[in-house]
C-alpha cells in the first residue's frame, strides 16, 4: 500500500530546525522525502514523502515528536493560519491504494500520537469524525492562540482525541485524509494586502468564485509583495494554469502586474500536461503524446 504524506510545519525561517525534521521522516527506512518546501513570511515548512502504508506511519509520528521538541507556537508568529507544531498532517493514497485506507491510516496516526506524544488530535476532510470538521479551515479557525482558550470552555472546540487542553507548546495535530491537492501561490507586484484579498475573495469556492479553489490574501512583508495564496482541491476542475488566468485578469484590473508565481510541494504530472495542451490550444492533445510516457520506466 503505498500513501503520501504531506506534514505541514510550524517552522519556515530556522533552517537548523527544519533540516531537523526532514531528516527525522528521511531516516526511517522504506521512506522517501520527495520535496521540502520553507517560507519565511510565512513561517510554514511542506515536506513531501511516500512510501509503504507502515513506514510513512512511523516518519508521521517520529516528525510529529521532532515538531513538539524543535517549536514552541508561543514564540512563532506568521501569516499562515496554525494550530500546531505539526499544523496539519495529510495521508494521500497513491497507486491502488484508496482513499478509505488512507482514512484508517489518519485515524491510527492520530491515536498514536495522542498515546504516544500526548498531542491532542483533530480529523479532518475524508478523516472528519464530524460533519462540521470535514473542512480544514473550520478546524482551524481561531488558531492555537484562539482554541487554547476555547476548548476549555466550549465542548464544541474540544479535540476528537486527547485533550481537552491543548498541548502548551505543540498545540494540536489536524489529521487528515484526501485526494491530491495543489498547493499554488501567485505573488502580486504591489505591497496593498487589500488588493490580494479582494483577488482572493473573487476567485474561491466559498464566495461564488471558481470551483475547488480555496485562497487567502496574504502580505509577504520579506518581498514588499502580497500573495494570493491557494489550494487547488481538485486540479482536473479547475488547475493552476486557468487560476493564473483568472488572478492576472483581475489584477490587471486593478491596474497591478503579477510578479510570479510559486508552487508549494509537488503536482502530478497531468496538471503541467493540461497547461502546455491549453497554451498550444491542441485540444486533441493526450499524455500518450509525451515520449517518455511511453516509455518503460528503465528507459525513462
Amino acid at each position: 500500500m503505498l500513501v503520501e504524506c504531506v506534514p505541514n510545519f510550524s517552522e519556515g525561517r530556522n533552517l537548523a530546525r527544519i533540516a531537523a525534521l526532514e531528516s527525522a521522516i528521511a531516516t526511517v527506512r522504506g521512506v522517501r522525502v520527495l520535496h521540502r518546501s520553507s517560507d519565511c513570511d510565512h513561517h510554514r515548512s511542506v515536506i513531501t514523502f511516500a512510501g509503504p502504508a507502515k513506514a510513512v506511519l512511523d516518519a508521521a509520528l517520529r516528525a510529529t515528536g521532532m515538531a513538539a521538541e524543535l517549536i514552541d507556537l508561543n514564540q512563532h508568529h506568521g501569516v499562515h493560519p496554525r494550530l500546531g507544531a505539526l499544523d496539519v498532517l495529510p495521508f494521500v493514497p497513491l497507486g491502488n491504494t484508496t482513499l478509505a485506507d488512507c482514512v484508517k491510516l489518519a485515524h491510527t496516526a492520530g491515536e498514536r500520537i495522542w498515546h504516544e506524544l500526548h498531542i491532542p488530535i483533530y480529523f479532518y476532510q475524508a478523516a472528519a469524525l464530524r460533519p462540521d470538521r470535514e473542512l480544514l479551515e473550520k478546524v482551524r479557525q481561531g488558531e492555537f492562540e484562539g482554541l487554547r482558550e476555547s476548548v476549555l470552555t466550549d465542548a464544541t472546540k474540544q479535540p476528537d482525541i486527547g485533550g481537552p487542553a491543548l498541548h502548551p507548546t505543540a498545540g494540536a495535530v489536524i489529521v487528515g485524509a484526501r485526494p491530491i491537492l495543489i498547493a499554488y501561490n501567485i505573488n502580486l507586484a504591489t505591497n496593498d494586502l487589500a488588493v490580494a484579498k479582494k483577488i482572493a475573495k473573487a476567485i474561491r469556492t466559498s464566495s461564488g468564485g471558481l470551483p475547488c479553489v480555496k485562497a487567502l490574501g496574504l502580505a509577504l512583508e520579506s518581498r514588499g509583495q502580497v500573495q494570493v495564496s491557494m489550494n487547488l482541491t481538485d486540479f482536473n476542475v479547475t488547475p493552476p494554469h486557468v487560476v493564473f488566468a483568472e488572478v492576472s485578469r483581475l489584477a490587471a484590473e486593478a491596474g497591478i502586474d503579477v510578479a510570479e508565481s510559486e508552487l508549494i510541494g509537488l503536482m502530478p504530472r497531468k496538471a503541467v500536461e493540461m497547461a502546455f495542451a491549453d497554451s498550444l490550444k491542441l485540444p486533441d492533445f493526450r499524455s500518450e503524446h509525451v515520449i517518455e510516457n511511453c516509455l518503460p520506466n528503465e528507459f525513462g
